[in-house]
């Protein structure tokens, strides 16, 4: 098995931004990600205050003359920089700014090994005086909100959190519409499953920033189902009841692993990981048995994790590089606002990578016209029968 070059989002912001930095894949295939709503304690002013990717996110080859380089700050959660998912997606943003000469050769990260590093993270950038501080994640709010509101004139921006109108507003929160493009996923895996059964789990259960891929994961085989008559089930997360199957962490590749093959002990041939660097644990365990698909999320994992590729099924993205490399942007540009940047999939802000070369064609057609309903919104992910 190998993957198709096709991609099945159309993120032409992305597009812009690879093209730009020469980052793009050597054999021809081409990288997008699509947006849509995901949801965050804020979700109901998101709705009615986002500004949306595609009005926000045009990107550039290089810097305009009159814009000078900003230092790009950014504060990990605790997968590390070089987690092949959260972190180093959100971190190629500020690397992608470097290359257009967006921000500063000096731009940095610091790499947060525990909850009480976020502050401490948080001042040294502070202290260094950078002019953009990105803290990446859910777990991040508490503390950038407290640092935020200290320090009212210095930008920041947090990735997959935003704040209620009034507690932080001087904070930027890119919010990600991951259920959208997890629905494809599902919608997918029901129709490769030979054992009619697939999975789904989490690392930490953090309301929508974890939970949107798996409730669209569910709704997605949901909808296979209403389409084709069939009776797939997933296992690890009931939306309804908000009950499922988590690690706790993000970090241990065995845990990983171990609910996996418990998965697989109940039938699953399909597994869909939403715990960043865990989920690599799947990905060892389904080459090893060589009948078991793997979901990627954040990242495609067939450029990240490509030693996984016979197994891999696809991935569904998160645009975090361009939310990072668009407030960079705008810092630079003088015209950073905070507030809630919403980036959804009519926006082609995340969406479905690459997917297997061994996926039937008309299974593939089949998603790709699954797309274009939702982002024309005549497909509303939940709106499925339960089964």
């Amino acid at each position: 098995m190998k993957r198709n070059a096709r991609y099945l989002a159309l993120l032409g912001v992305l597009v812009l931004v690879i093209a730009a930095c020469g980052d793009g894949a050597d054999d021809g295939t081409t990288t997008t990600a699509e947006a849509e709503g995901t949801t965050t304690t804020a979700e109901a002013e998101a709705e009615e205050t986002a500004t949306t990717a595609e009005a926000e996110a045009t990107t550039t080859t290089e810097a305009p003359p009159s814009v000078e380089a900003i230092t790009a700050c950014q504060v990990t959660d605790t997968g590390g920089i070089d987690d092949k998912s959260f972190n180093q997606t959100a971190w190629k943003g500020v690397t992608d700014a470097i290359d257009a000469g967006l921000a500063t050769a000096d731009s940095d990260f610091l790499e947060s090994q525990s909850a009480t590093d976020y502050q401490p993270n948080i001042q040294a950038f502070l202290d260094k005086g950078c002019d953009l501080i990105i803290t990446v994640g859910f777990l991040l709010g508490a503390d950038t909100e407290t640092m935020a509101n200290a320090n009212p004139d210095q930008h920041f921006q947090i990735i997959d959190f935003a704040y209620e109108p009034g507690v932080a507003d001087s904070v930027q929160g890119a919010v990600f519409g991951t259920t959208d493009a997890a629905f494809l996923a599902g919608y997918l895996a029901a129709g490769v499953t030979e054992t009619g059964i697939v999975a789904t789990y989490g690392g930490i259960q953090i309301p929508c920033a974890v939970t949107c891929f798996m409730d669209g994961f569910v709704y997605g085989v949901r909808y296979y189902n209403e389409v084709n008559g069939t009776d797939v089930q997933t296992l690890g997360w009931n939306p309804e009841d908000e009950t499922g199957v988590f690690t706790g962490d993000f970090e241990d590749l065995a845990k990983g692993r171990a609910v996996t093959q418990s998965f697989v002990d109940e039938g699953a041939d399909v597994i869909l990981p939403v715990a960043g660097p865990v989920g690599e644990g799947s990905a060892a365990l389904a080459l090893e048995l060589g009948d078991v698909w793997v979901i990627g999320v954040d990242a495609d994992w067939f450029e990240t994790l490509p030693q996984y590729e016979a197994q891999i099924l696809s991935s569904v993205l998160k645009g975090l590089d361009v939310a990072v490399f668009t407030a960079i942007r705008e810092v630079a540009e003088g015209t950073f606002e905070g507030g809630t940047r919403l980036y959804a999939i009519a926006e082609d802000g995340v969406g479905l990578g690459a997917i297997n070369d061994d996926v039937p064609q008309p299974l593939q057609d089949e998603v790709a016209a699954l797309l274009e309903s939702l982002k024309e919104g005549s497909i509303v992910p939940g709106d499925q029968a339960l089964s």
